[in-house]
């Protein structure tokens, strides 16, 4: 079967408003915090067996992982039933070209509750707004995926082809999710992750890496600072002189041709910080964890020299760190960056569909953050991007999802579905 109709479709799509609006409330309220993801797992497999999906669960296996390219040593070191979420349709006869669909259940953390105007997972809706941790970071666009499957049964069709649904955690700290899934031998010709990046085509990535600096200085009495070294003040120290190191990455004639035109593509965070022991003491010890980017095709061993170096510069150099030592571990993010190929056939059906559905040409996004994106595109050699909702303050206080835009990127993956894979008489 080689046609269908689009009109249908796209009808079949609104219609389904809804009911996508009632499930992405019930999947928000759903803390899927990390370490606290197995209730919202667990709905989404019972939507994905209603589905008519095979539905399997993927552990993270992280003995199985720790030799895999694109592991990432994890922040918690507890899988016990953290598990991913995989949907199937397999078809009798596959034709057509495969897929898959991936999204992350994990969230990240709330801030400061008393912040948010009701509770960070009382999902509610203003207008065109829904308001949730995970709303739009990117339980919207696990929702959409759904749907837009959903809207194809609606009018009698499937998937020619196998398509994969996947719900992945630990997006938001090492990857390993998506990894394991990988890992477990899921494959297809290409591989599309809805995050919120405003329905533009994600086409590079930048790398990321976590690392934690344990800082140890020498107690002293405030009445004598001079007698110790402040650990904490070191912990400063060691960041001023890294963020030197961002100054150069960011700088015109140093930056990565996709970022060409990025105001400010390279990013430092220090962005947790513990130390001291006393307030009339100078403090002995401290913790800090740094979250780094890094261009595509900058080595992960390199990355760390340059942390090393600085290291070793502030030390050597910096007033703050004289006498402390600093030992560095790398946890979390060990993420490289990647690019995609802009002619490959998914990346131009998605800017052709896209502008079926809004009428605007599909604008480019290079991503100064990570995605899983690089699980398929680095080691898997499936080819794949990101296109999502429009959503704000991710990350942040009172994160919110435009429903209309989740529409839009439900119908798109509707059209991409039956154009990528073909489509059949649904149970043929």
């Amino acid at each position: 079967m080689t046609g269908f109709d689009r009109a249908a479709l796209r009808k079949a799509v609104a219609e389904r408003t809804s009911a996508a609006v009632d499930d992405l409330c019930a999947l928000v309220r759903h803390d899927s915090l990390l370490g606290n993801e197995a209730s919202a797992q667990d709905w989404i497999a019972e939507q994905f067996a209603k589905m008519g999906l095979d539905v399997e669960r993927v552990t993270i296996d992280i003995e199985a992982l720790r030799d895999q390219p694109g592991f990432s040593p994890p922040v918690i070191e507890n899988y016990d039933g953290r598990e991913n979420v995989v949907g199937l349709h397999r078809p009798q006869n596959p034709t057509g070209r495969s897929l898959i669909l991936n999204g992350h259940m994990d969230v990240v953390p709330t801030g400061p509750v008393e912040q948010w105007r009701r509770g960070p997972f009382d999902a509610y809706v203003e207008g065109d707004w829904l308001y949730g941790r995970g709303a739009g970071d990117m339980k919207a666009g696990i929702i959409a995926y759904c749907h837009a499957l959903q809207a194809l049964h609606d009018i009698g069709l499937e998937p020619a082809a196998p398509v994969t649904l996947q719900s992945v955690i630990e997006e938001e700290c090492t990857g390993n999710g998506a990894l394991a899934c990988l890992h477990a031998g899921y494959r297809a010709d290409c591989a599309i992750i809805p995050e919120p990046f405003n329905q533009t085509l994600m086409t590079a990535q930048l790398g990321v890496m976590w690392f934690q600096i344990h800082v140890s200085g020498s107690p002293a009495h405030v009445l004598d600072t001079s007698a110790g070294s402040n650990a904490i003040e070191a912990a400063f120290g060691f960041f001023e002189v890294l963020k030197e190191v961002e100054d150069i990455w960011n700088h015109p004639t140093d930056r990565h041709c996709a970022y060409g035109a990025h105001v400010h593509p390279v990013n430092f965070n220090l962005g947790k910080i513990e130390g001291g022991e006393w307030a009339s003491t100078v403090p002995p010890v401290c913790t800090a964890d740094i979250r780094v980017g890094f261009y595509p095709g900058m080595e992960l061993e390199k990355v760390r020299e340059t942390i090393e170096a600085v290291k070793q510069s502030a030390l050597d150099n910096h007033p703050s760190c004289k006498g402390a030592k600093i030992e560095i571990t790398y946890r979390g993010f060990q993420a490289e960056g990647c690019e995609m190929d802009v002619n490959h056939p998914m990346m131009t059906m998605i800017g052709d569909i896209h502008q079926e559905v809004t009428g605007n040409a599909i604008k480019n996004y290079a991503s100064t953050a990570t995605t899983d994106a690089r699980f398929f595109q680095i080691y898997g050699n499936i080819p794949a991007t990101c296109y999502g909702p429009k959503a704000e303050r991710i990350h942040g206080i009172d994160e919110r999802v435009s429903i209309a835009s989740m529409m839009e990127v439900t119908e798109v993956l509707a059209l991409f579905i039956a154009d990528w894979c073909g489509v059949q008489k649904r149970g043929s």
